[in-house]
């Protein structure tokens, strides 16, 4: 098994010594939940402080030497979905703007063009924390946070789960492959469907397996905590605290002034 199965989300982690990766991980998560929260309310059609946020989502992953470049790779999750947010100019009614001869409601793009920046910009906020703190020590932030302690054992199973199917899916992608099968087309994705269905159903026995053996070994609906170190100084929550305090005011800003 690779060493990412063992250390999960290790592909996500950027290696280094900084003050983001000194942090503790409860100030990083808590940090992140509410700059996302703060851009989530951000007026849909006032669009100036995302040049703030983007500012201050710079200066973070250039203070954690993360490279841009892998910033912006990890944007392209988001793609499938911006092809949903595309109709929105065609579909909303109000005023219109004519583009090439092309009749787009204001509305429309105003709200497409806040959903993408919104979601773009809590990605970017998703992938400083990500590529600062190992995903372990980011259940452990959300236990010092007093976050359930059911939703940190989901948690946790799920991304240890990710490795494991994501192995499944390489089997029967070159299962696949080696009867000649390569689906790229629309009226081949018969194929992409039997391959998904296939994986649900090994999904399915594999996590069956996965709680009988944890059953036998004394598994009751709790599992151990995974509190490490020490707590957060008041010194660590002011500076975590400080790039959130900047969200708010750009937020509050825009908000009297919309």
């Amino acid at each position: 098994m690779s060493g990412a199965a063992h250390n999960p989300g290790a592909d996500l982690l950027i290696p280094a010594d900084t003050p983001l990766h000194r942090a503790a991980p409860q100030c990083k998560v808590a940090a992140t939940a509410l700059c996302i929260l703060l851009v989530a309310c951000t007026p849909r059609d006032i669009f100036w402080p995302y040049l703030g946020y983007g500012l201050v989502l710079a200066a973070a992953a250039y203070t954690a030497q993360i490279p841009a470049t892998t910033l912006l790779r990890r944007l392209v999750v988001e793609i499938p979905f911006v092809f949903f947010v595309v109709v929105l100019p065609f579909l909303a009614t109000g005023p219109e703007v004519h583009v090439l001869g092309v009749p787009l409601s204001i509305a429309g793009l105003e709200s497409g063009a806040s959903i993408v920046l919104k979601a773009s910009f809590g990605l970017l906020a998703t992938g400083v924390l990500a590529a600062t703190t190992p995903l372990p020590e980011v259940i452990t932030g959300l236990e010092r946070l007093r976050v359930p302690r059911i939703f940190t054992a989901v948690a946790s199973f799920m991304i240890r789960y990710v490795e494991v199917l994501n192995s499944e899916l390489n089997r029967l992608r070159t299962a696949r492959a080696c009867r000649g099968g390569d689906p790229r087309w629309l009226w081949q994705a018969r194929d992409t469907a039997m391959c998904v269905g296939a994986l649900f159903v090994r999904a399915f026995e594999r996590g069956e397996r996965v709680y009988l053996a944890m059953a036998s070994r004394g598994y009751e609906g709790s599992l151990p905590t995974t509190l490490t170190g020490q707590p957060a100084t008041r010194a660590a929550w002011l500076a975590a605290f400080a790039p959130p305090a900047v969200f708010a005011a750009l937020t509050a800003t825009a908000w009297a002034t919309a």
